[in-house]
């Protein structure tokens, strides 16, 4: 997968939101915040920190915002992706370039902004253990090396490949997911690596 370079590239690829996807970002433009490509989708940063992104897939676009659980949001635009798991972003989830609603978004992006400047951030518990499920513990009582290299990883990385194996639904993608992971736990690597920049 070539890497992308820039918001005009990544938008280009998603052409059955384009137009959606330019108006969201000439509205982001007209704030201080600077435009990079991360983890591949077009990311907008305060000060070096991230405050907002844009997204496309296949049934919906939309905004992202990295401390959006912060936002004041009474009238409930905005969206949690995965309700019980994503502790600070926040989403504006849109499904046609008509829904698009300048005022709110330009309101949510001032907001998110001035948090950024006050410092304000959705406080994370990182160093959590991670629930290991029982066909990983059992490989790890067949490998050592295996356990070993899982200890030395980080303790988000820990979660992500413990999480990666239990939320599969069957017994036969829950080893097809751990057959994928094995070498690369014994690289030392995390399961998101490769989207990182």
């Amino acid at each position: 997968m070539t890497k992308l370079k820039s918001v005009k590239e990544y938008i280009s690829k998603h052409s059955q939101w384009t137009e959606s996807l330019n108006h969201l970002h000439k509205l982001i433009s007209k704030t201080e915040l600077e435009s990079d490509i991360k983890w591949g989708q077009p990311t907008y940063s305060l000060d070096g920190k991230n405050v907002v992104g844009i997204g496309a897939f296949k049934e919906h676009f939309g905004l992202w915002f990295f401390n959006g659980a912060l936002l004041d949001d009474p009238e409930g635009h905005l969206h949690n992706a995965q309700e019980g798991k994503t502790k600070a972003m926040r989403q504006l989830r849109y499904t046609s370039f008509e829904e698009l609603d300048d005022k709110i978004i330009t309101e949510f992006l001032h907001q998110a902004i001035e948090n950024q400047r006050a410092g304000k951030e959705v406080k994370i518990n990182t160093s959590r253990e991670a629930k290991i499920p029982p066909l990983l513990a059992t490989a790890f009582e067949n490998d050592e090396e295996l356990k070993t290299q899982f200890e030395e990883l980080t303790p988000g990385r820990k979660r992500e490949y413990a999480q990666y194996i239990s939320e599969a639904k069957q017994e036969a993608t829950k080893q097809r997911r751990l057959d994928k992971i094995i070498p690369m736990i014994k690289q030392g690597v995390g399961l998101s690596d490769k989207y990182q920049k």
